[in-house]
């Protein structure tokens, strides 16, 4: 990541979203550092819990080794295999011998859900996810994660609609929380048109982030444009100037909160 491509975000960030927190970045390498992996913890059987850290400022590494749900690995690349009864596990369980998420109608709905997404590849040994602001400037970032509430949400959904004249510039396909911030963004990321991804609507994966915090992927190929459009776009106005004061008399407001 070049530094003032780095910076250049951080600046208009600041100007247009306050004080609200900065977004993480994923990309794939076939080496880490020693310091990245000594500070990288794994304490959460769902990837989502473990990007907690992440948000706080420090690297998480992860790899085919990696302790983790079978899911997570399927929708990062390292993995081709689901557990065993997947359908059944996702949708109406098997009386006796497992319960079902209910999350599908029936295990048919399910194998034809998996046809859609077929296993993909991971493009190197490990997945590394970084604050923002954490990048170096020999890491490429493949997508831009914000954990965004819905003011954040809908300032990123118009700033990503406003370029282009389809409608759907953004999508929210079903899903596990790591097919939202991994799967599909990296799919988007090699598409000549990639549109952004609204995810964490996983039932299982939202105790892990903040009642009011969905996710809101971009592809980087995308994100540079977006970041480009900032200062000509609905953000110099007096409409999303009211957004804003909102979002900082929320922040100062909990920021008053006894911890």
């Amino acid at each position: 990541m070049e530094k003032n491509q780095e910076e250049l975000f951080i600046e208009r960030w600041r100007t247009y979203f306050s004080k609200e927190e900065l977004p993480i970045v994923f990309f794939y390498a076939d080496q880490v550092s020693a310091r990245d992996v000594k500070d990288s913890k794994n304490e959460h059987r769902c990837l989502i819990c473990n990007l907690n850290r992440v948000r706080a400022g420090y690297p998480f590494v992860y790899h085919s080794e990696s302790p983790g749900c079978p899911g997570g690995k399927r929708y990062t690349g390292f993995s081709q295999d689901l557990r065993p009864d997947f359908e059944y596990f996702l949708s109406c369980g098997i009386p006796g011998e497992m319960g079902g998420e209910r999350y599908k109608q029936s295990p048919e709905l399910v194998r034809e859900l998996l046809k859609r997404c077929p296993p993909i590849q991971a493009p190197g040994k490990f997945l590394v996810f970084k604050r923002w602001d954490q990048l170096s400037v020999n890491e490429s970032p493949i997508a831009v994660l914000f954990f965004a509430s819905a003011d954040v949400l809908s300032g990123l959904f118009t700033l990503a609609n406003y370029d282009i004249a389809d409608r759907h510039g953004v999508i929210a396909p079903m899903g596990s929380g790591c097919s939202s911030i991994v799967y599909h963004p990296l799919e988007e990321s090699q598409s000549d048109h990639p549109r952004c991804v609204l995810g964490l609507f996983d039932v299982s994966a939202r105790p892990c982030v903040e009642k009011d915090k969905l996710t809101f992927a971009v592809p980087m190929n995308r994100f540079v444009d977006m970041v480009n459009n900032m200062d000509e776009s609905f953000l110099i106005t007096e409409s999303w100037r009211a957004v804003k004061k909102r979002m900082d008399t929320i922040k100062l407001n909990r920021s008053k909160i006894p911890q």
